[in-house]
């Protein structure tokens, strides 16, 4: 089992355990059907976040001879044909992700030679002694592997096109994850040094900042008396200032589209920024649309246009801006038919689901709002169909609407007497 020559089924594992699964193993019965034949050659070229990746992991999950699938894929429509289990985990398969390459190598020109020296490390061990200790090309392995061992390989290539698609943005991501494996400690405590990081401050990945084309950065942030310092790392570090009296607010801003398995990939293996900068990549959420899995992130803006992964922006709340509020933006905080304190309770639900607050805090938060409903000048009336509608929309439960109710009760008995 190799991370490119029979993977394991880790990553198809991860889609079946979500929330929502849509069972697209029809298209095994037809990859099935035209092994060995000349039809055997396919391609999928389905729009973006139409599932493409996944078709890939479900694929490598089921062919792959480094893994065991078959309670993985039973109960789904794939185990239901009559050749489910005759090619089931019995090939020798090459899973490809080439963006993934692209993202972890220094040069664009350099890519193909990176795919071939990583497959081929993992080739010898699987058949030592088959290849030759000098080097050849992938295709010229594995010619030799069929002609000395008999053995065909399943060869499955994900984000195929990406070395001849948006070259530019490519060249500019090549250039960033270049410079950022270049830092380490000591570059890292030199360039904090330089731009004058004040000993309070704050880590953040700034998911993205249109006005400087910046995108999926790491960031430091401190603040000054007058402004709030970024010292942002792309291809290059950058210093923006933001004046704090432009800062009204922390904005959400919800569902933007995201691709979980291209998105941040660079954080996602082992350096020194993508350690520190890891805990800071976003939560994602995904949904069902017509049959295909689409995935959204939440994110936060701070004027003037900068956005701020939500698992960034709690800490710079609270170090850095602590009189800066929260703003939600919604048809819930815009409505008429909502009261303030049910609005109120409903943002901090919202922070609460973002991770700026924790439950205990989102609790607190709750009371004190509740706290404040007992003596706001509004009617009898309107404070039960406050509780109703918070207990309504899962905001509050059972316990808060009788608590509060009781003591609404109490506070006018002594009112009247």
């Amino acid at each position: 089992m190799g991370r490119f020559v029979n993977p394991d089924n880790s990553a198809f594992q991860v889609a079946l355990n979500s929330p929502i699964y849509v069972d697209k193993t029809g298209l095994l019965e037809y990859t099935n059907s035209v092994l060995n034949t000349t039809e055997a050659y396919i391609c999928n070229s389905r729009p973006r976040r139409f599932g493409k990746s996944y078709a890939a992991n479900m694929l490598a999950a089921y062919y792959s001879k480094g893994c065991n699938s078959e309670e993985m894929f039973s109960g789904l429509d794939i185990s239901r044909e009559s050749d489910f289990k005759t090619h089931l985990n019995k090939y020798d398969v090459i899973h490809l992700d080439i963006q993934w390459f692209l993202a972890n190598c220094d040069n664009v020109d350099n890519v193909v030679a990176f795919i071939t020296k990583s497959v081929q490390a993992e080739l010898r061990e699987i058949y030592p002694g088959v290849l030759p200790e000098e080097e050849i090309s992938l295709s010229e392995s594995l010619s030799r592997i069929k002609n000395i061992v008999g053995q065909k390989f399943i060869i499955i290539i994900d984000e195929w096109d990406v070395l001849i698609r948006d070259e530019a943005a490519n060249k500019k991501e090549q250039e960033k994850t270049k410079f950022l494996h270049s830092v380490d400690a000591k570059t890292m405590k030199k360039n904090m040094k330089k731009h004058k990081v004040n000993q309070i401050h704050v880590k953040v990945m700034v998911d993205s900042y249109p006005e400087k084309q910046i995108e999926q950065s790491p960031a430091v942030v401190w603040r000054t008396d007058t402004m709030l310092h970024f010292m942002i790392m792309s291809a290059q570090v950058e210093e923006f200032e933001v004046p704090l009296m432009d800062i009204k607010g922390i904005l959400l801003v919800k569902n933007v589209p995201a691709d979980p398995q291209k998105d941040y990939a660079f954080y996602k293996y082992n350096s020194f920024i993508g350690k520190m900068f890891r805990p800071f990549l976003p939560a994602y959420r995904e949904k069902n649309n017509q049959g295909n899995l689409e995935f959204t992130k939440n994110t936060f803006r701070i004027d003037p246009g900068i956005y701020l992964t939500n698992t960034s922006v709690a800490n710079l709340q609270s170090v850095l801006l602590p009189d800066v509020a929260f703003l939600v933006d919604d048809k819930v905080t815009s409505s008429t038919y909502f009261n303030e304190y049910f609005k109120e309770v409903y943002r901090n639900s919202i922070l609460c689901k973002n991770g700026i607050i924790n439950l205990e805090g989102y609790k607190e938060k709750v009371e004190i709002t509740l706290d404040a409903l007992l003596t706001a000048p509004i009617s009898g009336e309107e404070f039960v169909q406050t509780l109703r509608e918070l207990k309504k929309y899962h905001l509050i439960t059972q316990q808060y609407v009788t608590e509060y109710t009781q003591k609404y009760r109490t506070i006018n008995m002594d009112k009247t007497n």
